[in-house]
């Protein structure tokens, strides 16, 4: 009994530090801030790369809920849409994505997608049951462009299929900054 209650002891600093860093339910969480990601807010039209089939359409987004989330609003012109949330997971310490769609329903948005940044490129992957879906976001400073690389593969397979490709340019509107700045971090208790 001695030795439990002794290692109880011991851990209780660590597990104090785990719970301290996700601040308590009820607690509003600070700002996530993300340079590359900031690059990201804004409006957009996109059109698909070369050789690829037809696609045009417009993007906007921004940050919601606090700024932890940022909102990505995606429209083909006479075609489908999406939005996805991208935001960080402290404990895991990854993006997340969650994303729905007009051509998958709600059954598309049980699966959330799970990333990494790599320098100027985020990578998610949507594990769903019998495929897999590889998002891949790269920005180009020197562009100021995006470019979203959609694959697929079955969920054995080995061999990453393009689905789309496409190409983001910054719509600017007369009036209306390009972004907004993230706010200031809420004072700490």
């Amino acid at each position: 009994m001695k030795h439990r209650f002794l290692g109880a002891l011991a851990l209780a600093p660590l597990l104090g530090t785990q719970l301290a860093a996700q601040r308590g339910p009820g607690v509003q969480q600070p700002p996530f801030k993300n340079e590359l990601l900031d690059n990201l807010a804004g409006l957009w039209s996109f059109s698909a790369a070369p050789g690829s089939p037809p696609v045009r359409g417009g993007a906007d987004a921004v940050w919601e809920l606090g700024h932890q989330w940022l909102r990505l609003h995606q429209k083909e012109v006479d075609g489908p849409e999406s939005v996805t949330y991208i935001g960080f997971d402290n404990y895991d310490r990854r993006l997340v994505a969650i994303r729905v769609d007009s051509i998958s329903g709600a059954r598309g948005a049980e699966t959330n997608g799970y990333g990494l940044q790599d320098g100027n490129k985020i990578v998610f992957t949507f594990d769903y049951a019998i495929t897999q879906i590889r998002q891949t976001y790269t920005w180009d400073p020197q562009a100021k462009t995006w470019q979203f690389l959609v694959e697929s593969k079955p969920r054995r397979g080995a061999t990453w299929n393009t689905i789309s490709l496409l190409t983001l340019h910054r719509v600017n509107v007369p009036g209306r900054p390009p972004r907004a700045p993230a706010p200031a971090s809420p004072p700490q208790p």
